[in-house]
C-alpha cells in the first residue's frame, strides 16, 4: 500500500474475501467430515462447535461496517468487563445505589468466580480511580510481596532451579487482591465485602455456564491441572474439562467468599483462609509464613502520566509496565514528525505506519526491561524515561525503511482481566486484576477453590538485575490500568488484557482514538499488532497481515499471521460532558434523587473476549 489510504470499497472487498479465504482455510483444516449439530452442541468429537462453521461475517447498516458491535450509551452508570455476568453484578450495584467503586468490586469478585483462569482472589490487583468529589485520580497498587524467606540462594541452593518456577507454590508470592478490595471500598467505596461479594458468591453455589474461551483454557490446561490433586478437584470432572456449556460450581470458592463477607480482609490474611493459604505452601514445600500474610499491605501511591497530543494519559508508577505505553507515545509523538511520518494521514492502511508504531514500541520496551522494577528496592528512573527530551534522544534510532535488531528478555504471556466502571456522580474506575498465567501456578488451596498467582516468576535471579528476586519486594507486573484526561477532566478509563501487549495495545488505542478519531468500540473492533522483543517477531491479526504484511516483511521484519488471541482484550469507559449541566452533587441525597450524569459515558467492549458493556 505504500502508505497510502486504499478506498473504501476497495478496503471492504479486502476484508470480505480476506474472511472468505480465512473460513475455506478453517472448513479444509477442520475436515469436511464434521456434521454440524443442531444449536452448537458440543459432542465428543466436536468439543467446541463453531470452530467447524463456514460462513462470512454480516455487515452494519451505519458507520465502519467492520466494527463488531455498537458502542453502550449510559448517564446513570455503565460498566465493561469481560464477562457479562460480572458486567451486570457491577450495574446491579449501581442500580442498588452503590457508587462506582463499590460496582467494580462487585464486578471482580463475579470474575474471581467465573474466569480464574485469568484471575482469582489469590491473585493481584491493580486500580486508577477518579474521585469526582476530589476531581483528582488516585492510584492502587496491591501487587504482592514476596515471602520473607524469598533470596536468591533459596531458589538457586534449597530448589535447586535455575529460575523462579512459572507454576507450583513456589511461584505465588502473597495474593494482593482482597487486600486491594478492602482498599478500594474503606476509602472510597460505599458498600461492605458483604454487598460487593453476595453476586459472586451465589454464583459460585448455584452455578454459571462454561463459555468458549474459558472452556478452551480449560482444555489445554487439564495435563497441569491433573498434576494438583486440590486443582483437580476444584475445575476437573473425572479428570477431564468439563463439557462446554456445562454448568459449573465451585461451593470450595463460595465458602471462602463467605467468610470473607462476614470477616473481610482478615479471614484471608489472618484467619482460616490464611491458614489454608500456608498449609498449602508447607505441603509444597515452600517458605511464606503467616506473617508473610498478615502484615501485607496494599499501597496508595501516584499516578505517572505523559501528554500525547493534547491529552494527559495515566498508567500506574513500577512495577508495573504502564511505563512503556507512555514512553511509546512519546516517541510517537517527538520522533514521527522528524522521521516525517504523519500517523494521522497515513492511517492504519498503511505498512509505513505500522512500521513506525513497531520501531516506537521496541524503544520504550526496551527501557522497560532495562529499568523496571519494585521502586522500593530499585531505582527506577521514571522522570527521565518519560521525557520528551530522552524520546527525542531515540529518534536517530528508528530507520523509516529498515527494521532495527532487538534483544531483550522474552515475551510473558498472562491471563488477566480488565474492567472499567462509572457512575451518576462522574466517579470513573479502571481497574486489572490477575493470577498471571493461565490458572496461575496451578496450585490450588483446599478447601477453599481457588488457584494462587505465579507473580513470582518476573522476578530474577540475576543479582545485576533491579528485579531481582528479594525479601517482601514486589515482582515485575505485567498488569496496568489507563486512564485520560484533559484540561484536568475526566475522559477515558481504558486497559487491555494480555501480559506483555499491554503497554503495545495501551499505545495503539490511544493512537486509534485521539489520531484516527475512533470511537470507544472501533479501538478494539480494528486489528492490532503484537511484537516479541527477544526473537523480533512482529505479529499481526490476520486481516491486518494480508494487508501490509508483505511490505512490512520487505522491510526485514519478521512477520507472522496470528487470530485475535494474541492481542489481548480490551474495555474502555469514555465520559462526554455537557457544560450547560451543573456538576453532581454527592451525598445521602443525591443518592435518593437517582439523577444521571452531567453527561453521557460511552463504552466498548472486546469481541475477542466474553465479555460486554452494560449501563442504565
Amino acid at each position: 500500500m505504500n502508505g497510502l489510504h486504499p478506498p473504501a470499497a476497495a478496503w471492504s472487498r479486502l476484508v470480505a474475501a480476506s474472511v472468505v479465504l480465512l473460513a475455506i482455510g478453517s472448513w479444509y483444516d477442520t475436515g469436511r467430515a464434521q456434521s454440524p449439530t443442531p444449536f452448537g452442541t458440543p459432542t465428543a468429537a466436536v468439543p467446541q462447535p463453531a470452530t467447524t462453521v463456514q460462513a462470512v461475517r454480516g455487515s452494519r447498516a451505519q458507520g465502519w461496517p467492520e466494527q463488531g458491535r455498537s458502542e453502550v450509551l449510559a448517564r446513570h452508570g455503565i460498566v465493561a468487563t469481560s464477562d457479562p455476568l460480572a458486567a451486570q453484578a457491577g450495574v446491579e450495584m449501581l442500580r442498588h445505589g452503590g457508587n462506582a467503586i463499590d460496582a467494580a468490586v462487585a464486578a471482580a469478585a463475579v470474575l474471581d468466580v467465573t474466569s480464574q483462569n485469568d484471575t482469582g482472589i489469590g491473585g493481584d490487583l491493580f486500580a486508577l480511580v477518579y474521585v469526582a468529589r476530589e476531581r483528582k485520580l488516585y492510584a492502587l497498587n496491591s501487587a504482592g510481596w514476596a515471602p520473607a524467606g524469598w533470596t536468591p540462594q533459596f531458589f538457586t541452593d534449597t530448589l535447586g532451579v535455575k529460575a523462579v518456577p512459572r507454576s507450583g507454590v513456589n511461584a505465588s508470592t502473597v495474593p494482593g487482591a482482597i487486600s486491594g478490595y478492602d482498599a478500594l471500598l474503606k476509602r472510597f467505596g460505599t458498600r461492605s465485602f458483604a454487598d460487593t461479594f453476595e453476586r459472586a458468591a451465589r454464583l459460585a453455589e448455584e452455578g454459571w455456564g462454561q463459555a468458549e474461551r474459558r472452556h478452551a483454557d480449560l482444555l489445554r490446561t487439564v495435563p497441569q491441572l491433573t498434576m494438583d490433586p486440590d486443582s483437580a478437584a476444584a475445575f476437573l470432572q473425572d479428570g477431564r474439562a468439563p463439557d462446554l456449556y456445562r454448568i459449573i460450581r465451585n461451593p470450595g470458592l463460595a465458602k471462602a467468599l463467605r467468610l470473607i463477607q462476614k470477616q473481610g480482609r482478615d479471614a484471608f490474611y489472618r484467619g482460616d483462609i490464611a491458614r489454608a493459604i500456608i498449609a498449602k505452601v508447607n505441603a509444597g514445600g515452600g517458605v511464606m509464613t503467616a506473617s508473610d500474610l498478615a502484615e501485607y499491605r496494599s499501597e496508595w501511591t501516584e499516578p505517572i502520566s505523559t501528554n500525547y497530543h493534547g491529552y494527559d494519559v495515566f498508567q500506574l508508577p513500577p512495577p508495573g509496565q504502564g511505563l512503556a505505553a507512555l514512553e511509546m507515545l512519546n516517541v510517537l509523538e517527538v520522533c514521527a514528525p522528524t522521521l516525517g511520518v504523519d500517523l494521522a494521514k497515513l492511517g492504519p492502511s498503511s505498512a509505513d505506519y505500522w512500521h513506525v508504531m513497531v520501531e516506537a514500541k521496541k524503544l520504550a520496551y526496551a527501557d522497560l526491561y532495562a529499568h523496571n522494577a519494585d521502586p522500593a528496592f530499585a531505582d527506577v528512573p521514571v522522570a527521565r524515561l518519560l521525557s520528551k527530551t530522552h524520546a527525542a534522544d531515540l529518534c536517530g534510532r528508528i530507520d523509516p525503511t529498515r527494521v532495527s535488531p532487538v534483544g531483550a528478555p522474552a515475551r510473558v504471556d498472562g491471563g488477566t482481566i480488565y474492567l472499567s466502571a462509572a457512575d451518576r456522580w462522574g466517579n470513573m474506575v479502571s481497574l486489572v486484576h490477575s493470577v498471571f498465567s493461565v490458572y496461575g501456578s496451578r496450585a490450588t488451596v483446599s478447601p477453599y477453590g481457588f488457584v494462587l498467582q505465579n507473580r513470582g516468576a518476573a522476578f530474577s535471579l540475576d543479582p545485576k538485575s533491579p528485579n531481582v528476586v528479594a525479601p517482601r519486594k514486589r515482582p515485575f507486573h505485567t498488569i496496568i490500568a489507563g486512564f485520560v484526561m484533559k484540561d484536568g477532566e475526566p475522559v477515558m478509563a481504558f486497559g487491555n488484557m494480555g501480559g506483555t501487549v499491554q503497554p503495545e495495545t495501551h499505545a495503539q488505542h490511544m493512537v486509534n482514538m485521539i489520531d484516527h478519531g475512533m470511537n470507544v468500540q472501533m479501538t478494539t473492533d480494528a486489528a492490532r499488532f503484537t511484537h516479541d522483543q527477544a526473537t523480533n517477531v512482529l505479529s499481526l491479526e490476520s486481516h491486518l497481515f494480508d494487508l501490509v504484511g508483505s511490505e512490512l516483511q520487505r522491510r526485514g521484519h519478521k512477520v507472522e499471521r496470528v487470530t485475535g488471541e494474541a492481542v489481548g482484550g480490551y474495555q474502555g469507559i469514555l465520559f462526554t460532558r455537557d457544560a450547560t449541566l451543573p456538576r453532581p452533587t454527592f451525598g445521602r441525597r443525591s443518592a435518593a434523587d437517582n439523577r444521571p450524569v452531567n453527561g453521557v459515558y460511552r463504552a466498548g467492549s472486546d469481541h475477542r473476549k466474553d465479555g460486554q458493556a452494560v449501563g442504565w
